[in-house]
């Protein structure tokens, strides 16, 4: 009797023990292709992200043709006036942070509490780990992930390597990514070659770059530019791009 009675009771407890185990497994097959998968794009620039295939996809559903227009530059190659304008207009304090930043977090969930319109707070870091490894879309699930994607490639990657990454695969126009590709588009010269105005208005229309354009601005973006050309004289005095 004793025996089947410990038969009984160790028949949870084997599932359980077993299920543990391979959640355990699954979680370390997670951490290690993950941590693996940023490591390597350290020193290979990421060929696509999601929100170039969903785009792609969107253009045939609506009957274009499919258009993928990038140009992978180089750090050194991209003009540090368009490197001063996206950390004045998007994330001041970048060179400082360690991926997120507590007081634009802060802000935007006061604004959005208050049900003025949405606002993010996401930092350059956070919107690099979104556009390079996540799908596009807003969840509580997403969000997690973007977090531990920040987390790692602000210990993987340098800053000057995050930068670099965002400003090749942020979308900057329909079909238009990366800061190369928008301005041969927009202003028919390479990306080392922008002035200042034309670096603010590219990062200017960001929020959403298929509705504005930086070669035809509104009266609001060119609000939206001149404020982040006063934040780079402001700003720049204390970037290095060496």
């Amino acid at each position: 009797m004793p025996s089947k009675r410990k038969g009984k009771s160790s028949g949870p407890s084997l599932r359980f023990a077993n299920i543990f185990r391979i959640v355990k497994k699954v979680l370390a097959y997670f951490f290690a292709v993950t941590i693996l998968w940023v490591i390597v794009y350290r020193f290979i620039d990421p060929p696509v992200t999601w929100l170039m295939l969903q785009r792609g996809f969107e253009r045939k559903a609506a009957g274009k043709t499919w258009k993928l227009d990038k140009k992978w530059r180089d750090f050194d190659e991209l003009s540090n006036n368009l490197k001063c304008a996206a950390i004045s207009g998007e994330d001041a304090g970048f060179m400082n942070h360690w991926g997120f930043d507590a007081n634009a977090i802060q802000k935007a969930y006061l604004k959005n509490k208050a049900g003025k319109p949405m606002r993010g707070g996401s930092t350059i870091s956070q919107q690099t780990a979104k556009n390079v490894f996540l799908w596009p879309g807003r969840s509580w699930i997403r969000k997690g992930f973007e977090a531990y994607f920040t987390i790692l490639i602000e210990i993987f990657w340098s800053k000057q390597r995050i930068l670099e990454v965002y400003l090749n695969v942020i979308e900057m126009g329909d079909g238009i990514y990366g800061a190369e590709a928008a301005t041969l588009h927009y202003y028919n010269k390479p990306a080392e070659k922008l002035t200042k105005r034309q670096a603010a208005l590219l990062i200017a229309v960001l929020p959403n770059p298929r509705r504005w354009q930086p070669s035809n601005p509104t009266k609001y973006i060119n609000y939206k530019a001149a404020l982040i050309r006063r934040n780079m004289r402001i700003i720049g005095k204390k970037l290095s791009f060496e």
